[in-house]
């Protein structure tokens, strides 16, 4: 089951009818803080990205597009990539700047993340905990994905590792982010969709992260469930 800490707004795990658990709602967190915390605590790279603009009331996109297809979430520049910064006070200082920024961190550095949808990845969760696979940080998304980071060099081999385990590469939606990606991180909004949240929070139990190697076959398995 899920472990609910102390910036969760619940004090039980939640299932669905499945008995897959589902993600508890957080209390927020500045994104400055957390900004700071990720370089500081986890030495992970961060870039401040887009945020949200009211316009009449409406929360729009600093990009300006009508259309965005991520609001309040993704780089705002092609150099996005040379702007990231592992300094606590260089961080601190971007986001005084921009404190509505939204918090991306760049992939392939300190680590990839296995995207899967919401369903597969609370799936893998709940059987991963009952083998005691020794997990990292997991985050939700409002888009209903769930990103279980793992080492760096994921992206490389899970289409050889997917292959290995009986499955096409795209016959599963699992997507793996790596070198010149990004995630989004919590508490960053999106749209109106919602925040991210921790699944399972970076904390100093998971602060060596697994291979990919060790969490793809319940990953690909879940995926292949949840596509039939």
């Amino acid at each position: 089951m899920l472990v609910v800490d102390e910036t969760m707004d619940v004090t039980d795990d939640v299932t669905d009818v499945t008995g897959a658990p589902q993600i508890p709602q957080q209390r927020g967190e500045g994104l400055q803080d957390a900004a700071v915390r990720y370089a500081e605590e986890r030495h992970w790279d961060v870039l401040p990205g887009a945020w949200l603009e009211p316009v009449a009331g409406v929360d729009q996109c600093s990009c300006g597009a009508a259309d965005c297809p991520a609001p309040g979430a993704h780089p705002t520049g092609a150099d996005w990539a040379d702007q990231a910064t592992g300094s606590p006070v260089v961080a601190r200082r971007m986001w005084s700047s921009a404190p509505r920024a939204s918090i991306l961190l760049p992939t392939g550095r300190t680590f990839d993340a296995l995207d899967v949808p919401e369903t597969a990845g609370c799936l893998a969760l709940a059987r991963m905990e009952r083998l005691g696979v020794e997990l990292g940080p997991v985050t939700s998304t409002p888009g209903r994905r769930m990103l279980f980071f793992v080492l760096p060099g994921a992206a490389a081999k899970i289409p050889h590792l997917v292959r290995n385990q009986g499955w096409s590469p795209a016959s599963i939606d699992l997507v793996a982010h790596g070198e010149g990606d990004y995630v989004v991180a919590p508490p960053t909004r999106v749209g109106r969709h919602g925040a991210v949240q921790w699944a399972r929070r970076p904390t100093a139990a998971n602060r060596w992260l697994p291979d990919a190697e060790e969490l793809v076959s319940v990953l690909a398995y879940a995926c292949g469930r949840d596509g039939r």
